[in-house]
């Protein structure tokens, strides 16, 4: 989990004043990881730190008292996870906001700055260690980070609709949304993603980031096709078409007919999604959004062993 400081801007912006609540210590059971946040403004919120009575309690309570307050899960609040939870509560304006870096960990707290702190930073500044959420000597400490995943969405349909709703929220991705003309897309685009109207999808596709992932869903078979086309010559980190098993099979013969190895075209995941959950656009979008998420996470678990190995830990 990182310091979402784009959202953050985004709902300081709307709202003038908007309080954040994050997770910042965790003892036993509880029903989310240091880092979790929420955003709270007068009449609405965003993000979760867990939902329940301890979310409710939270932002109950976000503008009236801020700074660090401890909750024992069970006596407290009677949710029967059964253990502790620190949170800090920040409250950001646009002069508060000045304050958090672009980038790097962001380091506050009362008093002296602990050795624990100064240590972390160091190692941030001179070997580029990161460091996860923490609460240290009173001093909470998060990395604040762009998101890390470009993730590229063709096709502004019913099921790319749905798609872009479910993983918008999720941490760490980027979206880009593609389709081939502005009124494909719905009048009021979730925050943080990017609407790109463009005449002609598969030469986009051309510059499109080599790491990045790819969701094709477009209303054209034709264009599919020509889609995964220019996405096996650029190059992907994640590829996914919607398809049944014999629009793929098709699509096979075809790309490797414009010379494509099997191997290559193996990378390409179609069906996408989960077949038993139905063809409804929602039902779709939680199959994929799952899919995407283990590889996400298989990822982020190779690049965790790399960065390890790298600083001999």
């Amino acid at each position: 989990m990182s310091f979402d400081r784009q959202a953050l801007a985004r709902a300081v912006t709307a709202h003038g004043r908007v309080a954040r609540v994050v997770v910042a210590e965790v003892a036993g059971s509880a029903p989310r990881e240091p880092g979790a946040a929420m955003l709270v403004w007068p009449g609405g919120q965003s993000g979760t730190i867990g939902g329940g009575a301890l979310e409710y309690d939270a932002a109950r309570r976000a503008f009236a008292a801020p700074g660090l307050s401890r909750h024992a899960l069970g006596p407290d609040l009677g949710q029967c996870c059964g253990g502790r939870v620190t949170l800090l509560t920040e409250i950001f304006d646009a002069g508060a906001l000045a304050s958090v870096p672009e980038r790097g960990l962001y380091a506050r707290g009362p008093g002296e700055m602990p050795l624990a702190v100064r240590r972390m930073l160091s190692d941030a500044r001179g070997r580029g260690a990161s460091s996860g959420p923490c609460l240290a000597g009173g001093w909470m400490v998060e990395p604040v980070t762009h998101p890390q995943i470009p993730l590229w969405v063709w096709g502004a349909g019913h099921v790319g609709r749905a798609i872009v709703d479910v993983l918008n929220p999720v941490p760490d991705l980027a979206i880009t949304w593609v389709d081939t003309a502005e009124a494909r897309f719905p009048d009021a685009v979730p925050g943080g993603v990017t609407p790109l109207p463009a005449a002609d999808l598969p030469r986009l596709a051309g510059h499109a980031p080599r790491e990045a992932a790819h969701l094709v869903l477009t209303y054209s078979h034709e264009i599919d096709l020509a889609l995964c086309h220019a996405l096996l010559t650029r190059g992907f980190a994640f590829a996914g078409l919607i398809g049944s098993d014999t629009k793929w099979a098709r699509f096979r013969k075809r790309l490797r007919a414009l010379g494509h190895a099997d191997a290559e075209i193996g990378r390409i995941c179609c069906p996408i999604g989960q077949k038993s959950f139905g063809k409804h656009p929602q039902a779709i979008a939680l199959g994929v959004a799952g899919q995407l998420l283990q590889w996400k996470t298989a990822r982020e678990g190779a690049l965790w062993d790399s960065r390890s190995s790298r600083s001999g830990a």
